[in-house]
């Protein structure tokens, strides 16, 4: 995870497990932290010491992944117990969603696990409120907001199938959404998504899935700039990769050098610039820092047959099929 400085301050001492998925237990790197910067392993106490320095804090995600979430849920408390007070983001809640929460935590302000049912959450396509459920509770359990961070569905859709108008116009001005993206990104999106969809997505409609993750980027990040204390996101690790996710969207907005991205691992065993060793951390593309756990495996191709086969999408299993596709892609079509 990617952090500011060391600062001597008095935290909750960190504790993660035992781990919930099944593959890598026994890896010798299994739940220890590698600070790239000092080559070196430091403790997850450091860890929280050096984020309770900065401003925002991204904590990123494989979303089926119960070991991740456990990981965010118990960073974020360890934060709070600093005294911090930041924003909470959700990317899985959007501004229709935002009523219903407000509606719940009127009625029951300390308690998360309604929270799932108040915003339909089954119907969302998100895994279980379970897994997202202890996050919630720790931030209410310190009295910070809870912020419905993404786009709503309606906007998300229509940018992605290439209706420019539907671009909110104060995003478009302040992020630049409404100029051609530099053309590292644009073929960095491009070629993210065609191999999300298996080399099968319509060559006509990659141009408003780029803009549409750009503005899903930028939204997530003005929802942090709306904090007084900072703000801490939760979101997939693509958003939160320090290249050209959320934090560049952040640079844009004057973040400096206080500023922090964390993620949990990814499973690689590599830096790369996407975070760092095992999706570690990433500061200003100078200081990353890995936590490494029993994540599920290593990262595999979701297509059982070369991108390009005309029946590497019909020969996947349905499941599969499903979740070879970025989930925000789902929700779009």
């Amino acid at each position: 995870m990617l952090l500011a400085g060391l600062t001597a301050c008095a935290t909750a001492r960190v504790a993660v497990g035992p781990w919930q998925a099944p593959l890598g237990r026994q890896d010798p790197l299994v739940g220890r932290v590698w600070d790239v910067r000092a080559a070196r392993f430091v403790t997850p106490d450091a860890m929280v010491r050096e984020l309770s320095a900065a401003r925002f804090v991204l904590l990123g995600e494989k979303h089926d992944n119960p070991d991740h979430h456990q990981i965010q849920a118990v960073v974020l408390r360890a934060l709070l117990a600093t005294g911090r007070r930041p924003v909470v983001a959700f990317e899985m809640f959007t501004p229709d969603d935002a009523p219903a929460i407000a509606r719940y935590l009127a009625a029951a302000p300390r308690d998360a696990a309604g929270l799932g049912a108040a915003v339909d959450w089954k119907q969302s396509g998100w895994p279980d409120w379970g897994l997202y459920q202890p996050i919630a509770q720790a931030a209410l359990d310190a009295g910070v907001p809870i912020v419905a961070a993404n786009l709503t569905p309606a906007t998300a859709r229509a940018l992605a199938r290439g209706q420019r108008s539907a671009l909110p116009a104060d995003l478009a001005e302040r992020y630049a959404l409404d100029q051609p993206p530099p053309t590292a990104l644009q073929a960095a999106l491009t070629t993210e998504i065609r191999e999300a969809h298996c080399g099968h997505f319509p060559a006509d409609r990659v141009d408003g899935m780029v803009l549409a993750q750009r503005a899903r980027d930028s939204a997530l990040a003005e929802s942090l700039l709306a904090g007084p204390d900072g703000g801490v996101l939760i979101a997939g690790t693509g958003h939160v990769r320090n290249d050209r996710g959320v934090p560049s969207y952040l640079r844009r907005q004057g973040a400096g050098r206080d500023d922090c991205h964390a993620r949990p691992a990814r499973g690689t065993g590599r830096a790369d610039a996407a975070g760092g060793l095992r999706g570690g951390v990433r500061r200003r593309a100078a200081v990353r820092l890995g936590v490494v756990h029993a994540p599920d495996g290593r990262r595999r191709s979701p297509c059982p047959l070369p991108p390009g086969s005309p029946t590497a999408a019909r020969l996947m299993p349905e499941g599969q099929r499903a979740r070879s596709q970025p989930r925000q892609a789902r929700k779009l079509r």
